[in-house]
């Protein structure tokens, strides 16, 4: 349910972000001051209601923004944690490659003498 609501809420800011909305919005806005200019509803009515409205949506636009930049946030934290995870992987990968690198090392220096005993045994047989 929660996972919904986070849903809801990104899609609600996203909204909120778009041409369609910045149109609405206007024609809102045109729309109280035309309602005020065919005397419809009088100015001071008209700009409180207009102003409560614009504040209680600047609040909630406000909480929802911040709820989604929390969890991006929380989401970047774990990335970070998952990345730091992959380095000290790649560290550890490395230093086994290099355990390896050692152990061919040695494992070359023992088939040159093998075969520098066995050049030699085939030289001088006894």
């Amino acid at each position: 349910m929660l996972e919904n609501k986070k849903t809801l809420i990104e899609r609600v800011t996203v909204n909120v972000g778009s041409v369609p909305s910045l149109i609405l919005h206007t024609c809102v806005f045109a729309s109280f001051f035309v309602a005020a200019l065919l005397r419809l509803i009088g100015w001071d009515s008209m700009l409180l209601v207009l102003t409560t409205i614009l504040s209680l949506e600047a609040i909630y636009l406000a909480i929802f923004i911040q709820m989604t930049v929390n969890r991006h946030s929380e989401e970047l934290a774990e990335v970070s944690e998952d990345v730091e995870d992959i380095h000290e992987d790649i560290e550890e990968i490395s230093q086994d490659v290099d355990e390896i690198q050692k152990d061919v090392d040695e494992i070359q220096e023992d088939v040159s003498e093998i075969q520098e005993d066995v050049e030699k045994s085939s030289v001088h047989p006894s």
